[in-house]
């Protein structure tokens, strides 16, 4: 036998073997490939899933305590708005500035809710909803609008009082049987702030 035939069938083993090794690792990569684009796909499709926002829960509850106290609000402020250019009093001054700037924000809460809940927003004229608890009617505001020095100040503190007692009634019916959170939540602050203002004020008329 010739060197060269020897040669070639000793290389022929070595050769199948490298073919084999390498048929391996390409299935291997292969399914390696495959198993990584599985994982990329289900990477990507994790990272593009959103949850949607879920739907404005609320109730009549909601509605009725939003536009309600949205009137009942503007009637405060315009209670307030009288202040300035009939009191001498500091401390009533001050009181008044306190709940304008505390309720006209919570007005623009209520609105923003209402138009959420894609229903309608009151006018905001305060000499509406007379039949809600602590509003004044318009013979009272005409008799406040009349008075000036201390006996303004003593009528407005007995008005602002019931008024907001009125504003923690409704609040406390909207925390009961409300559903929306943010209503509740807006809720639970005016009876948080005007309790306090109540109690403010009751002490100031004994001082008065």
């Amino acid at each position: 036998m010739s060197l060269r035939s020897t040669m070639l069938r000793c290389l022929l083993p070595v050769v199948a073997v490298v073919v084999l090794a390498a048929a391996g690792c390409g299935d291997d990569d292969a399914g390696n490939g495959d198993a990584l684009s599985s994982t990329a796909t289900g990477i990507s499709a994790t990272s593009v899933t959103t949850t949607s926002p879920p739907s404005s829960n609320y109730n009549d509850a909601d509605v009725t305590f939003l536009q309600m106290m949205y009137s009942h609000h503007a009637q405060a402020i315009e209670m307030s708005d009288l202040v300035p250019s009939r009191s001498q009093d500091t401390e009533v001054i001050d009181l008044a500035a306190k709940i304008k700037a505390a309720q006209q924000p919570e007005m623009t809460q209520m609105q923003s809710l209402l138009e959420g809940f894609g229903k309608p927003v009151p006018s905001g004229d305060g000499m509406m909803g007379h039949d809600m608890p602590g509003m004044m009617s318009p013979e009272q505001m005409s008799s406040l609008e009349g008075m000036s020095g201390p006996d303004f100040d003593r009528m407005w503190l007995e008005m602002m009082i019931s008024h907001h007692e009125g504003a923690v009634e409704m609040a406390q019916t909207e925390i009961a049987t409300g559903a929306n959170d943010q209503a509740k939540q807006l809720a639970q602050s005016v009876v948080s702030a005007q309790q306090a203002e109540i109690d403010q004020m009751k002490g100031m008329l004994a001082q008065r």
